[in-house]
């Protein structure tokens, strides 16, 4: 009923509320009366911890963030703030929330969008993805936006995501407010950028209106960690413990750090940021093969600020040195002249090869360069945190938080290099010394809601440690769900990881089932998808009684090869064509009941 018809009721209103109420609604056509009905509602359930936010009554800014380890989720909640501050009105995102046909009625929108493997969207942006790049897309020559994307120059799809929205976004017709702007991992100057370059243009772009009124839905707020990405906690470190064989080809390390009284928190699937320091000898290394002093003096911008630094000081605790990025081949080519470079820098396939297989060293040691202190530093990317799935529940072990860290290891120039995090966190610290961490939430890997839901777990190698979290968080809560295991690895005898927690599991009945594979006990190789083969006819009985999916492990190979074992088991049970079983599986995944969290 319209609000104007009131006066035909019994109404607890005085004659002067209801006329000011009358005044307040009039001319709202049936829209504006629906809000008003619902934020009146909203009122009625009394009165609230915090009082609400407010913004203008002029145009919107619709902020979206498509995010998979917590990146583009922090700069869009960066960029709201910036345009709250500059007083504009401002709805921030996740693009798994908001509904993609409402782009025909937006007039503002800022996208920041990372990309999820081998250029695919991440798990929350893929819904939203598939309408903008698809037919059913609407005109939007109203529209005026930007796009900030994140991604990894390393991979060959760089900031794939980013360049689908934005080009698929001009091609509909929208114009846009500044330009894409493609980040690489150190992406913190650039994101600053172009936040300030786009907030600015929004605030003299966007018409403002002086009346304010309450935002509906605004929660108040929250009681999150003062500890980030940008302000880690230094938490002392418990524990380094091999838990590989003396004869295994691997050297894999359960790691225990202590978060004391830090207050950080983190739920089952979430992932530790590790900030870490250079190996000294590395830099070393470094510094004599380029003829520098350890005293000369470099300028590093941190935090926007032009910062000196001696050149070990910068190579030992700023800059990466143990990756080796594309353009850095490139630049040291350029420098040195050398042909196998340029030959190399010229193939991007190549580049991305020898970028996995090479540390900075190496290239240099490929040949000889004239280059300033000042010159070479700035050819470096900033190091950046690494982040480890983490392999406990809280619910277990309160306030610690543990690890399972695979050791990079390799042989060069007659020399062990070792990654910077693994060879940090398994050689380099010692128990009772300091690590810097923070708590990267991961909302796209999260067991069930419902602790009566079956789980089936995909994780070989280190890929088991979010699953060991799983089982500690469902025993803590009594889940009654079945719980299946697949783990893989070289062989029984030296690569089982948790071999002994496993068992117990097992014996309790809370884990139940585990198949294993270790591919090099028998001369004919099996993995983890020739288990799920095996046990097909099973697999999808547990899907159709509305199991949890969760993979988690190599994304190259494993995660690919995984993915394929399920299409064809979910094609041949559920006896539907490759198109079905793809829809069926996208189905699981836009439900939740597929999760991946895979590198």
């Amino acid at each position: 009923m319209a609000l104007n018809n009131l006066s035909a009721l019994t109404s607890p209103l005085s004659e002067s509320q209801l006329a000011q109420l009358q005044q307040a609604t009039a001319g709202l056509d049936a829209v504006q009366t629906a809000w008003v009905s619902g934020y009146l509602a909203g009122v009625s359930q009394g009165p609230v911890t915090a009082a609400a936010p407010t913004q203008s009554a002029g145009q919107t800014l619709t902020i979206l963030y498509a995010s998979q380890t917590g990146n583009a989720k922090g700069v869009a909640s960066q960029l709201a703030e910036s345009a709250k501050a500059a007083g504009l009105n401002v709805v921030l995102k996740n693009t798994a929330d908001y509904k993609a046909k409402a782009l025909k009625n937006e007039t503002h929108l800022l996208i920041v969008a990372s990309t999820n493997g081998e250029g695919e969207a991440p798990d929350d942006a893929i819904e939203f993805h598939e309408f903008l790049l698809g037919k059913k897309a609407p005109k939007l020559p109203e529209l005026k936006y930007s796009v900030l994307a994140l991604g990894d120059s390393s991979y060959e799809f760089f900031c794939q995501t980013g360049k689908d929205f934005d080009e698929r976004l001009k091609a509909l017709g929208a114009s846009q407010l500044a330009p894409r702007v493609d980040c690489d991992v150190d992406y913190e100057t650039e994101s600053e950028a172009w936040i300030s370059s786009v907030v600015t243009t929004l605030k003299g772009e966007m018409a403002q209106v002086t009346t304010s009124v309450p935002v509906a839905g605004i929660a108040a707020p929250s009681t999150a960690s003062q500890y980030s990405k940008q302000n880690p906690y230094a938490a002392e470190f418990a524990l380094s413990q091999k838990i590989t064989g003396r004869d295994s080809a691997k050297d894999v390390r359960h790691i225990e750090i202590d978060l004391g009284e830090s207050g950080l928190t983190y739920q089952t699937g979430d992932a530790l940021g590790v900030w870490f320091e250079n190996d000294e000898a590395l830099v070393d290394e470094l510094i004599a093969e380029l003829g520098y002093s350890a005293d000369d003096k470099v300028s590093l911008s941190i935090s926007g600020e032009d910062t000196e630094f001696s050149v070990k000081e910068a190579l030992l605790t700023q800059l990466e040195i143990t990756q080796t990025a594309p353009s850095f081949i490139e630049f040291w080519a350029e420098k040195s002249g050398d042909d196998k470079l340029k030959a190399i820098a010229n193939d991007k396939n190549a580049a991305r090869e020898f970028s996995g297989n090479h540390q900075i060293i190496d290239v240099v040691n490929q040949a000889k360069a004239d280059v300033d202190a000042q010159t070479f530093v700035d050819a470096l990317r900033k190091i950046t945190p690494r982040l480890y799935s983490i392999a406990s529940a809280q619910a277990e072990v309160e306030e610690e938080v543990h690890l399972t860290v695979g050791v990079v290891s390799y042989d060069a120039n007659d020399k062990t290099r070792t990654g910077g995090a693994s060879g940090f966190l398994s050689n380099r610290l010692e128990e009772g010394q300091k690590v810097r961490v923070f708590v990267e939430h991961n909302d796209n890997f999260r067991l069930p809601a419902s602790d009566d839901t079956p789980v089936i777990m995909i994780g070989p190698g280190t890929g088991v440690a979010p699953f060991r979290a799983f089982m500690q968080e469902r025993e803590a809560r009594d889940a009654t769900g079945d719980n299946w295991m697949f783990f893989g690895d070289q062989t029984f005898t030296q690569d089982f990881l948790y071999q002994v927690e496993w068992q117990n599991y097992l014996k309790s009945g809370l884990l139940t089932k585990m198949d294993v594979a270790f591919s090099r006990d028998q001369a004919e190789k099996i993995y983890v998808q020739d288990r799920l083969k095996e046990n097909a006819s099973e697999v999808f009985a547990w899907l159709e009684r509305g199991a949890h999916l969760y993979i988690c492990g190599d994304a190259n190979r494993m995660a690919k090869d995984v993915h394929q074992t399920l299409l064809d088991i979910i094609a041949e049970h559920g006896k539907l064509s490759t198109e079905q079983a793809e829809d069926y599986l996208k189905s699981l995944r836009s439900n939740k009941r597929y999760q991946k969290d895979v590198y």
